[in-house]
C-alpha cells in the first residue's frame, strides 16, 4: 500500500524485534516502547501488545502526538477504554479499534441486506466464532486480560451489533466455560435488541474447538447466513433465502486489512471518519463487560 510505510518496530526482546524486522523489511528496530512511541518521524502507532497493554501504551502514544490503530478488543474493560477515548478527544489524535472484518465490502453488503427490507422485521441474529488455541498461550492469562470472549467473541458481538444497526444491545444471560480463574475458554450470551429482536453471541478457544466462524441473520420475510465473515479474502459464502428463492455470493474486495488500513489512512489525512474509533471502541467494551459479569466472571483487570 503505497499510502503508508512501516518503518520502525519495537519489542521486549531486541532479537525478535530484529528477526521481524528483516523479515518484514522493516527499516528501524527501536530499543523500547517508549523510544517507538516518541519517535519524532513517526505519524502512526500500530498497537497489537496483549489487551492488557492496550491502555498504556495508547495513551502514551496518543500523548506523543501519534495516531494509534489498537488492536481489538480496544482495552481491559470499559473503564480503559474510556480512558483511552478521553485521551483520544484531548490530544485531537484519532484513536481507531482494528476490527478489520468492519472494512470489507462484504461487511457493509451484510448490514445493507438486513437494513433494506429484504428480511423484513429483524427477529433474530446470531454469530459464533471459534478457534482451537493452546493453552499455553497469552489468551488464557488473566494479568494479560485474556478470554475467549476478549479474543474471539469480541468479533461476533462487534457483528450483532454493527449489521443489525443497534449500538447496545442488553446482555441477558450469558454461560462461560473456564479453565484457569475467571478465564472462560467458551462463552455463549444471548442479548435483546431493541423491537424485540434477540441476539445470541458463541466463541470458544478450547484444544478440541474446530476453526468456524458465522453470522446469521433471520426476519419475517426471509434468512441471511454467512462463513467466514472474519476473514472474507479468505474465502467466504453469503446465503439470502426468501420466498423468491435462495441465492448464494461471494463479495470482490482486498484483503481486511488493506481496507482496513486505507481507512485509516483517510482518517489521519481528514478526508473520513475511521468507523471504529475510541468513541464505538467503548460501546463495545461495555457489551463484553456485560457478558462476562452475566456469565458470573468479572470483568477483565478488576
Amino acid at each position: 500500500m503505497p499510502e503508508a510505510e512501516v518503518v520502525a518496530v519495537a519489542a521486549r526482546d531486541s532479537t525478535r524485534a530484529r528477526e521481524f524486522a528483516d523479515a518484514h523489511n522493516i527499516a528501524r528496530v527501536l530499543a523500547t516502547y517508549d523510544d517507538l512511541v516518541n519517535d519524532p518521524e513517526l505519524d502512526v502507532i500500530y498497537n497489537p501488545l496483549p489487551n492488557s497493554l492496550h491502555c498504556q501504551w495508547s495513551i502514551a502514544a496518543l500523548r506523543a502526538g501519534k495516531h494509534v490503530l489498537c488492536e481489538k478488543p480496544i482495552a481491559s474493560n470499559a473503564l480503559e477504554a474510556e480512558q483511552m477515548a478521553r485521551a483520544a478527544v484531548e490530544t485531537g489524535n484519532i484513536l481507531g479499534e482494528a476490527f478489520h472484518y468492519r472494512y470489507h465490502p462484504l461487511a457493509d453488503r451484510v448490514r445493507g441486506l438486513i437494513r433494506d427490507g429484504t428480511l423484513g422485521r429483524l427477529v433474530r441474529v446470531e454469530g459464533h466464532f471459534s478457534v482451537p488455541i493452546p493453552e499455553t498461550n497469552i489468551r488464557f492469562d488473566w494479568n494479560l486480560a485474556g478470554g475467549a470472549t476478549m479474543d474471539l467473541g469480541c468479533y461476533p458481538l462487534h457483528m450483532i451489533r454493527y449489521f443489525s444497526g443497534q449500538k447496545m444491545p442488553r446482555v441477558i444471560r450469558a454461560k462461560a466455560e473456564t479453565g484457569p480463574k475467571n478465564i472462560d475458554i467458551a462463552m455463549d450470551a444471548e442479548l435483546e435488541l431493541e423491537g424485540g429482536a434477540t441476539a445470541r453471541m458463541t466463541c470458544a478457544m478450547k484444544k478440541d474447538s474446530v476453526i468456524s466462524a458465522t453470522f446469521m441473520a433471520r426476519g419475517e420475510l426471509g434468512e441471511l447466513r454467512v462463513i467466514n465473515p472474519i476473514a472474507p479474502h479468505r474465502g467466504h459464502q453469503l446465503t439470502v433465502k426468501t420466498d423468491s428463492g435462495e441465492k448464494s455470493e461471494t463479495v470482490v474486495g482486498d484483503t481486511t486489512f488493506t481496507h482496513q488500513l486505507r481507512g485509516f489512512v483517510k482518517a489521519v489525512r481528514g478526508e473520513a471518519k475511521f468507523p471504529t474509533d475510541g468513541a464505538e471502541g467503548v460501546i463495545n467494551m461495555r457489551v463484553i463487560d456485560d457478558v462476562y459479569r452475566a456469565a458470573g466472571l468479572p470483568p477483565r483487570a478488576t
